[in-house]
């Protein structure tokens, strides 16, 4: 049995590519799933449209990321924070925490491309990558200081 799949799946293929399986692996697995579908000369050409809008909007979206990461390159976000002895914070400072201040300062940010590596419980300079899309990564400078 011929089937496109619509999706990658491990171990067969990418999406848009035209695989050879067993009848009842496609029959009862992947098109119930919709993984695939069947390899008819309509369908072949759905998917290649399919394939082209995908491109174009990854193209687009990764432009765009381009364009905010110009943005947010060696922009300072300014965090306070209550101290103890040693200036040690109380708590760390979060990724949420520093998507919130972007916010405020008109960048809208999603909390999960923020990439902490280490929490910050410090006072100081700290230089955190944002990942905002596949091979697109800006860098800003969190500054956390006393409240």
């Amino acid at each position: 049995m011929k089937v496109i799949l619509k999706d990658a799946v491990k171990g067969l293929g990418d999406m848009g590519e035209i695989v050879n399986i067993a009848n009842g692996y496609g029959r009862n697995y992947l098109i119930p799933m919709g993984l695939a579908i069947t390899a008819t000369d309509s369908n072949i050409i759905s998917i290649n449209n399919e394939k082209n809008q995908k491109s174009r909007k990854t193209v687009r979206l990764k432009k765009e990321a381009e364009e905010l990461a110009t943005r947010i390159n060696g922009a300072t976000c300014r965090i306070t924070g209550k101290v103890g002895e040693g200036d040690r914070l109380f708590g760390s400072v979060t990724s949420q925490d520093i998507a919130d201040q972007l916010k405020k300062e008109g960048l809208d940010i999603d909390k999960k491309k923020i990439e902490i590596n280490t929490p910050i419980k410090n006072l100081g300079i700290f230089n955190i990558p944002i990942k905002l899309h596949s091979g697109v990564t800006a860098t800003i400078k969190v500054e956390v200081i006393k409240e």
